[in-house]
C-alpha cells in the first residue's frame, strides 16, 4: 500500500483530483450515513443543493491529492505551488516575541497550511502540529514521514503531545490546531456551530491564557484547474490575525465564551468558502473517552498536562 502511495505522489493534481472525485462520490453513494450526515450538515448552515455536490467532490479530491502532499520528498519545496494572501498577519506576529497560535479548520487543503507555513517562517520560527496517529502502521509511519520536515515537528493528540505543545508556545514557537475537531470527553464543552450545539475543544483557549501566545487564523484554498491556470499555484493560503476583542476573550479563560468565540471565528472562515468543508465530519458527536482515562490512569502526568 505504501509502494502505490509512493507512486502515486509523483502523479500531477490535473490527475489526482478528477480521481478523488470519484471516490468522493463513491462514498457518497455507498455510504448512507455519511450521505444523511453530509446532507443534515449542509442544509443547516444554508447551503444549496449546488454547493453539496461540489463538497462531495471536494471532499474526494482532499484524500485524491494526499499522496502528493504526504509522499513529497523532504528537500523539495513547496515552491510556487503555495501562495499567499495577508501573510503579514504573520509577519507582524514574528515580531511580538512571543508564541503563536494557527486555527486551521477542516477547510480545502488543511494539510497543505503547515507544510506551507513550515517552508516560509519555519526557520526562525518552527511549528509543531497536532495531529491523531493512524491505527494502520504502514499508514502511521508514512504521517510520520509526510508531516515531520524542516521547520515543522507533530505533537500526537496525547496527554504528553500536549504537553509538547505547552513547551513550544512558551519558547516562543508556533503551534497548529484543529479546533472544529471533536475533542476527547473532559477536554471541551457544548457550544453552538452552525446554530447546533457541538461539543467543542477549550484547548485554543487554555494556550493563550498559559502562554500569552497570539493567534492567527489560516486556510489553504484549493483551486480548480482554471485557477491554477490563472494563478499560477495549486493552492492560496490565507491569514488573517485575529481581532483584538476576540484575543480578550481567549484569554478570559472563561470556556464557554472561548469555545463559542472559536466556534464563530471557524463559521466565519468555512463560509468563504463552504464547497470546500468537510461536512461529511461528525461533528456533532458525543466525545471520546479515552483521554480522560489516560489521564485517570496517571493522574500526576495529567496535571502536568493539563492546560
Amino acid at each position: 500500500m505504501a509502494r502505490l502511495f509512493f507512486m502515486l505522489s509523483r502523479w500531477p493534481l490535473a490527475v489526482l483530483h478528477p480521481m478523488g472525485s470519484v471516490l468522493g462520490w463513491l462514498a457518497y453513494g455507498l455510504s448512507p450515513s455519511y450521505r444523511r450526515r453530509l446532507k443534515a450538515h449542509t442544509l443547516q448552515a444554508g447551503m444549496g443543493m449546488r454547493q453539496r455536490w461540489q463538497a462531495v467532490a471536494h471532499a474526494g479530491k482532499m484524500v485524491g491529492e494526499l499522496p502528493r502532499l504526504w509522499g513529497r520528498p523532504r528537500e523539495q519545496a513547496l515552491g510556487d505551488a503555495v501562495k499567499w494572501t495577508q501573510a503579514e498577519a504573520i509577519s507582524q506576529a514574528l515580531t511580538e516575541n512571543k508564541g503563536i497560535l494557527l486555527l486551521t479548520p477542516h477547510l480545502g487543503c488543511f494539510e497543505i497550511v503547515a507544510q506551507a507555513y513550515a517552508e516560509r517562517f519555519g526557520a526562525s520560527k518552527p511549528i509543531t502540529a497536532l495531529y491523531r496517529p493512524a491505527k494502520q502502521a504502514w499508514l502511521a509511519d508514512l504521517m510520520l514521514h509526510a508531516r515531520n520536515r524542516p521547520g515543522m515537528l507533530t505533537s500526537p493528540a496525547t496527554l504528553g503531545g500536549v504537553r509538547q505543545m505547552l513547551r513550544a508556545l512558551k519558547k516562543g514557537e508556533t503551534v497548529g490546531l484543529l479546533p472544529d475537531q471533536v475533542p476527547p470527553e473532559g477536554m471541551g464543552v457544548w457550544a453552538p456551530f452552525f446554530g447546533r450545539s457541538a461539543y467543542t475543544m477549550t484547548m485554543a483557549a487554555k494556550l493563550v491564557v498559559q502562554t500569552g501566545c497570539a493567534v492567527i487564523l489560516l486556510r489553504g484554498e484549493r483551486l480548480g484547474p482554471l485557477a491554477r491556470w490563472r494563478q499560477g499555484c495549486d493552492y492560496v493560503v490565507h491569514a488573517s490575525r485575529v481581532a483584538p476583542d476576540i484575543e480578550q476573550i481567549l484569554a478570559s479563560g472563561d470556556a464557554a465564551q472561548s469555545a463559542a468565540a472559536v466556534n464563530r471565528l471557524m463559521e466565519d472562515m468555512i463560509m468563504q468558502a463552504p464547497e470546500q468543508y468537510l461536512w461529511g465530519y461528525n461533528r456533532y458527536k458525543a466525545p471520546r473517552a479515552e483521554m480522560l482515562t489516560s489521564a485517570a490512569s496517571n493522574p500526576s502526568t495529567a496535571h502536568e498536562a493539563k492546560p
